[in-house]
């Protein structure tokens, strides 16, 4: 690290300290030429690798465009989509790799999603997934009825509020 009074091309480091909830790495540095101290902030860069092969940094504003974009007309408060974006970028900074596909950022953002707002996933998952027709709605929505059933602790096809067929009292 070149000293920022001397410009000598060579520091050492005197302290080191996560900040930020281990996002970022505090260091106190001693330039050996003029004496001098000083603090640099390190953060660890997170590549996305796009599917065409180019690399760009990872930008959770990119995740809340196109969030916000499938929660548009939606009930979904602001606030809900940036949390949505810091639990993305967690979850993919979490693998520990330093480049992710781009795949897997869309993958840690449907299932959040998913459970802010069925609509807005249908719509995330349309454009993501690249659904061609109505059958690939139509399997979705079923996925999405079998989460419920599953969540709401029924088995079978029958809706909880209907009542067993063939009988009277």
């Amino acid at each position: 690290m070149r000293c920022p009074y001397c410009r000598h091309p060579d520091s050492r480091v005197v302290d080191s300290r996560e900040a930020d909830d281990g996002q970022l790495i505090r260091r106190r540095r001693s330039c050996p030429e003029c004496g001098k101290r000083f603090t640099t902030h390190e953060e660890a860069v997170l590549a996305v690798v796009k599917r065409s092969g180019v690399t760009e940094p990872f930008s959770r504003t990119k995740i809340i465009g196109g969030v916000r974009k499938a929660c548009q007309g939606r009930p979904v408060a602001e606030d809900a989509i940036a949390l949505l974006a810091q639990r993305v970028e967690e979850t993919v900074r979490a693998k520990g790799a330093a480049e992710v596909p781009s795949h897997e950022v869309g993958l840690a953002i449907l299932g959040p999603l998913r459970d802010l707002d069925e609509v807005a996933y249908l719509r995330f998952a349309s454009v993501y997934r690249s659904f061609e027709s109505l059958a690939d709605f139509e399997r979705e929505i079923e996925s999405l009825r079998a989460a419920a059933r599953e969540r709401a602790g029924l088995t079978d096809d029958r809706p909880a509020a209907e009542p067993a067929a063939g009988r009277t009292s």
